[in-house]
């Protein structure tokens, strides 16, 4: 007799009933941390003070603060199911912070905001009203325009008038329709990230102008003015290295995100170590010019230590190193510096060998050392942790 196979059905998975005491969140709430231990509690109430009856959860998103502040955000989360908190170890920057709070949430609006208290809470309910009614993607707070709209809480008038300027320069280079395409005080669809998160940039600060300009002209912007405030408590986290983070995404956005705004600082770095490079060479041949290899020799070294420690600090200042990482990782990029300073001669000479023309050779050469140095400084010195 023939057995018969008979396939069972795959069981039917469906969603859980809710109790009736627990409902669908309508908002999720992604405020980026770095010390910012003093305004944790605060920032809770106040948001629930402006949200009311809404249903909301906050996801605190910390970069492993020294002062506790993750501890201070789970101890609230502790008492309070509407509070989470992730902690980033090894992990750090605040695009990348929000990128990934928003994608940890399931509300279908999310907004993103400071912790420092600076931006304006009970404007939550309007931006979350706009977004349901369907007429937005995104809602934009603007400190530039509409009504009641102001930068107050700039600590200086010289930050003042350089967000005004980045502002400018991002609407023309970017084609970007927004007045404050700087502000880090937005809320959208989460479904516009979720779309969008493989080609964003977790380096830099400016999220916003991510979004905005990798989703393109199709997504439905709004903005509502607000009042930015002066800080609660902590200190501002803006520094020379945050422009120069703000330059490489602007670059790699023009570059259409052939070149990664990580790149584009490691370039920065290694155009400021060749004028290292010169200007020791000039130096050394100075006090003695009848000796241009050892003075090559000594610019090298020179050119390559300013690159190491910049590189450090600015390209990959989310995986810094420090204590005797620092000296270990700093032989093995003088190890692949020379490896690539290998590459870029064997290069040149193939080339020019093929096509006599000396600075084609030269640049290619050139690319293709510091395509080495990148790639494998990534890999072997600050590799993710």
């Amino acid at each position: 007799m023939d057995t018969v196979l008979v396939e069972e059905e795959p069981p039917q998975l469906g969603l859980p009933e809710l109790p009736a005491t627990q409902a669908v969140i309508e908002l999720s709430i992604v405020v980026p941390t770095f010390c910012e231990a003093e305004n944790v509690a605060v920032l809770v109430n106040k948001v629930e003070s402006a949200l009311g009856k809404r249903r909301w959860e906050i996801i605190f998103v910390d970069d492993d603060s020294s002062d506790h502040t993750a501890e201070r955000a789970k101890a609230i989360a502790a008492i309070d199911q509407r509070v989470r908190c992730i902690r980033r170890v090894g992990r750090r920057g605040l695009a990348g912070a929000c990128i990934e709070g928003i994608l940890s949430s399931s509300a279908p609006f999310v907004a993103v905001m400071d912790a420092d208290l600076q931006h304006d809470e009970t404007l939550l309910p309007r931006m979350l009203s706009r977004l349901e009614s369907g007429e937005v993607d995104l809602v934009a707070a603007t400190r530039y325009a509409g009504e009641g709209a102001g930068a107050d809480g700039l600590a200086t008038a010289r930050r003042n008038q350089l967000s005004r300027i980045a502002n400018v320069s991002v609407q023309r280079l970017l084609a970007v329709r927004l007045s404050d395409p700087m502000s880090g005080f937005f809320m959208l669809r989460r479904q516009v990230v979720e779309e969008h998160a493989s080609t964003l940039s977790a380096d830099g600060f400016k999220i916003l102008l991510d979004i905005v300009a990798t989703a393109g002209p199709r997504l439905r912007v709004g903005e509502e003015p607000y009042r930015f405030r002066p800080r609660h408590a902590g200190s501002s986290k803006f520094d020379s290295r945050t422009a120069i983070e703000f330059a490489g995404l602007v670059l790699s956005k023009l570059s259409f995100g052939v070149c990664s705004p990580r790149f584009l600082v490691y370039a920065l770095v290694g155009a400021t170590g060749l004028g290292v490079q010169m200007v020791a060479l000039l130096g050394f041949l100075a006090i003695d010019g009848d000796r241009f290899a050892p003075a090559q020799l000594f610019a090298t070294g020179v050119a390559v230590t300013n690159n190491y420690f910049l590189n450090n600090l600015l390209t990959w200042r989310d995986r810094r190193l420090k204590g005797w990482q620092m000296l270990r990782g700093f032989a093995g990029f003088c190890v692949i510096s020379t490896a690539g300073a290998v590459a870029n001669i064997g290069v040149a000479e193939w080339l020019f060998a093929q096509e006599p023309k000396w600075w084609l050779a030269g640049l290619a050469g050139a690319v293709m050392g510091g395509l080495w140095n990148y790639s494998m400084s990534s890999r072997l010195v600050w590799q993710s942790r």
